[in-house]
């Protein structure tokens, strides 16, 4: 008989206390020094992966960080190899995935879809991406990479470049990096693509912190000390044309970094198209390929947490 009950999930990054972030940085540190000791903690243990979205990078290193904590990924990657197309509900695949895997980590292109998963499912249930909403598990990765190249979070200055609008990276960091003291924020984009008023209310304005908005790239380039670029989305566009029209509004080329700061961190939670030069790949300030693989690693200390407090580790 199917037992409903209540399991810590991760939906938006805000679930979780700057101390819970900072021990999941601790673990996440440790496995990186010590991945051997970790080789079997999930030993028996099944992650079910639904992803009703493409991806590549959130669902392999999903299922990646399982198979190296030893345990087992079920699955699919898109909507149509799922119940959903022959219509049924989110709050019913949760229930029955439940039957079948310890924890869950769902993309949806539906905003709340994650929530609506947690509130039916009796297993943890991880926010991989809903929609244009949030996806907090990229914020942890995006946090590592900041904690290991910048040595904690408090007094940064970062410019988010390209689609605030709908880009739920950016909303999930800006999230997360609000509650340390000391930011700084250069908002750039095209104004059909400035972070939606909400954001700035709910986040900014409400906390007292500091943010610039500007269209202007190169103009803020020096006070930068992370510079978090996206692409603009075309799946979240209505009209091909004015996807056309704004998506190469940003491309970072060496010649926009010659007033950059030595020691800027270029982050990029990927896919990229062209917003990021091939040739600053090798650029000592490039990150976004150290953000792909610390993603594994926070996931995997996220996916030991969950599973420790559902108490089925």
């Amino acid at each position: 008989m199917f037992e409903k009950k209540h399991c810590r999930s991760l939906i938006d990054i805000l679930d979780f206390s700057p101390e819970e972030i900072q021990d999941l940085l601790v673990t996440a540190n440790d496995i990186i020094a010590h991945p051997e000791a970790y080789s079997e903690c999930c030993h028996g243990k099944k992650l079910a992966t639904l992803f009703f979205e493409p991806s590549t990078r959130t669902r392999l290193s999903f299922e990646a960080a399982m198979y190296e904590l030893g345990g087992h990924v079920l699955g699919f990657s898109e909507a149509q190899s799922s119940s959903a197309s022959k219509g049924e509900s989110v709050a019913d695949t949760a229930r029955v995935v439940s039957c079948y895997a310890d924890i869950i980590a769902m993309r949806h292109p539906k905003e709340g879809a994650a929530l609506v998963a947690s509130m039916n499912a009796s297993v943890p249930v991880i926010n991989a991406g809903d929609g244009g909403h949030l996806h907090p598990t990229q914020t942890l990765a995006d946090l590592l990479t900041i904690y290991r190249e910048k040595g904690g979070f408090e007094n940064l200055n970062v410019g988010l470049c390209g689609d605030l609008k709908f880009g739920r990276t950016v909303h999930s960091l800006i999230n997360a990096l609000s509650r340390y003291p000391g930011l700084k924020l250069w908002l750039i984009s095209p104004e059909e693509l400035k972070l939606p008023s909400y954001v700035k209310k709910e986040l900014l304005q409400e906390k007292n912190i500091h943010y610039v908005q500007t269209t202007d790239l190169e103009g803020c380039m020096p006070e930068l000390e992370i510079l978090y670029m996206t692409r603009v989305q075309k799946e979240r566009f209505f009209n091909e044309e004015d996807y056309l029209r704004l998506k190469d509004s940003y491309i970072l080329t060496p010649e926009k970094l010659h007033n950059a700061r030595a020691d800027l961190c270029i982050m990029h939670p990927l896919p990229r198209v062209n917003e990021i030069s091939v040739a600053i790949d090798d650029d000592p300030r490039a990150c976004y390929f150290k953000q792909v693989l610390y993603g594994k690693y926070m996931r995997m200390a996220l996916i030991l947490k969950l599973l420790k407090e559902a108490g089925t580790l």
